[in-house]
């Protein structure tokens, strides 16, 4: 009977080896495929630059925006799930070019409706600069600065303008 018990845990342990190890001798997907992977799920994002070591995916260079950036994180992790480690994400956010608006007609009637509601405050239009003149509370300059400079002209020059 004692020989049977050896036998059987005897068994039971080689079983639990050939399962152990089967499970653990899966297939490893190389570095190399991982990132031909990767790259063919970011390829809409040329900028994008993907590098893999040890199944660490590390996605560097520029996007358009926050969305995207957040995005292909998640898009790198799952492209193979069961090999991506993790995802370091150091893509940066592009910002938008500033436009300049250097047309006076369009900068005049913009300027008319952001000083509106200072009555002792002029603002003229050239060549694509704004000046200001006149006075001012100095709890109001940094409100009117911020409206004047979001019309996105060459320059506000507020040289000219008395702050109380």
């Amino acid at each position: 009977m004692k020989n049977k018990v050896k036998s059987w845990v005897f068994i039971l342990l080689m079983t639990t080896a050939v399962v152990v190890g089967a499970i653990s001798c899966k297939p490893k997907v190389s570095d190399a495929d991982l990132k031909a992977k990767i790259e063919t799920v970011t390829a809409d994002h040329p900028n994008v630059v993907v590098s893999v070591k040890d199944g660490a995916v590390t996605l560097s260079g520029t996007v358009a925006s926050e969305e995207d950036r957040s995005r292909l994180a998640e898009v790198a992790k799952n492209a193979d799930p069961n090999n991506v480690k993790s995802v370091a994400n150091e893509l940066t956010v592009e910002a938008a070019p500033i436009i300049t608006n250097t047309d006076d007609a369009d900068l005049t009637a913009k300027v008319a409706d952001a000083t509106k509601d200072y009555p002792s405050v002029k603002a003229e239009v050239s060549s694509g600069i704004i000046t200001v003149t006149g006075s001012i509370e100095q709890t109001r300059v940094q409100p009117l600065k911020m409206a004047l400079d979001a019309l996105n002209p060459k320059k506000v020059d507020m040289s000219g303008l008395t702050v109380k």
